[in-house]
């Protein structure tokens, strides 16, 4: 990515500045490194839309008491066993109830090879990547999904009823290498979205549709996100598949909201229960050789001939870890100056020290 004029802010910098920001509001200082864990691992990614760019949404929540601040309030085990837990969440934030989940699920795989842990109770969680990382970090292989407000077009429908309800996975190979796919249901973000509307772009074809279900590529008309695939004519009903798929594991399963019963977070006006799954398998209880069969898959998938000489051909992770490495050669990780600014205006109300940065 193209870094000139971008303001280089060091990763440190950044995840502590969130957590003083929370801190200011009240936030339990636990909950609010979790959080911080959660935006800036997106930021370093280059998954700018789920980093410091929404540290006004949370701090928002916050105050306005739609997610639990977290003082004397942690999740709850609601029933277990060897390889499975239901957790409620208890409207704490979303990042904290995934690392609660996610370490419940590995403690389990740990002694049965396998942990499942289903969550009610939660909100926003985050990059569902992270949580892959997480499990990657302890040689296991880890799953995350989450359900959230509806904004999927269910296919043969101009109505939308199910979440993008992302789905991720994230493997281990060796000498660092990893596979780490973490990816929407639908055709593509509400943000990219927004951004070519305020770029007075066109959308691409099988990304939305408008108020007559028609497929548009008018961002002003913009009614409903099209699942993965687009049309029905084009695949879209696996997207829409798929969508449902998370929200049986995350929605029905932990007896959270699901479908038009889920509330949009961004509001800020209340709970809104979202349901989320994590699962962690360790590979030493199946097959020897893990890591060295999914280097040997990784390298086979790399080392096909591209079409352009230029572009070579990726794995799911490849990009992220690119933008990591980018981060490391800038001594921190380059924002644009409306996030930057952003992000100091929310900490000249609170009372905060200011982010501070060099230029790219």
């Amino acid at each position: 990515m193209a870094t000139a004029g971008k303001l280089i802010v060091p990763e440190k910098d950044v995840h502590s500045f969130i957590i003083r920001c929370l801190e200011a509001i009240g936030t339990n200082t636990e909950h609010a490194k979790a959080l911080a864990d959660a935006l800036t691992c997106a930021d370093t990614r280059g998954i700018y839309s789920h980093g410091l760019s929404r540290i006004g949404l949370y701090v928002k929540c916050l105050e306005n008491k739609a997610i639990s601040d977290g003082q004397g309030v942690e999740p709850t085990i609601v029933k277990e066993n060897i390889s499975t837990a239901l957790v409620d969440g208890n409207n704490i934030l979303g990042p904290a109830i995934g690392k609660f989940a996610m370490d419940l699920a590995m403690k389990k795989a740990k002694h049965s090879g396998i942990g499942l842990v289903s969550v009610r109770g939660s909100s926003h969680f985050g990059i569902a990547g992270w949580y892959g990382l997480q499990a990657i970090e302890n040689g296991m292989i880890g799953m995350a999904f989450t359900n959230t407000y509806s904004m999927l077009v269910s296919t043969r429908s101009k109505e939308m009823v199910l979440g993008t309800n992302p789905i991720s996975l994230g493997a281990p190979a060796n000498d660092g290498d990893s596979f780490v796919l973490d990816m929407a249901t639908t055709a593509t973000a509400l943000g990219k979205v927004e951004l070519k509307g305020k770029l007075g772009q066109t959308l691409p074809g099988g990304w939305a549709i408008d108020h007559e279900g028609k497929e548009t590529r008018d961002p002003k008309a913009f009614h409903g996100l099209l699942p993965l695939g687009g049309s029905e004519e084009s695949g879209g009903y696996k997207g829409y598949g798929l969508s449902m798929m998370v929200e049986i594991l995350c929605g029905i399963l932990s007896g959270s909201a699901f479908g038009l019963n889920t509330g949009n977070w961004k509001k800020g006006e209340g709970a809104v229960n979202y349901g989320q799954c994590f699962i962690a398998i360790d590979p030493g209880n199946f097959a020897d050789g893990f890591t060295d069969r999914l280097t040997e898959l990784i390298g086979q998938c790399r080392d096909v001939e591209p079409l352009n000489p230029d572009n070579p051909v990726l794995i799911p992770g490849d990009p992220e870890r690119g933008h990591a490495k980018l981060c490391t050669e800038l001594g921190g990780i380059p924002y644009s100056q409306e996030t930057f600014t952003n992000a100091n205006d929310i900490a000249k109300r609170l009372g905060v020290e200011p982010l501070k940065a060099k230029t790219g």
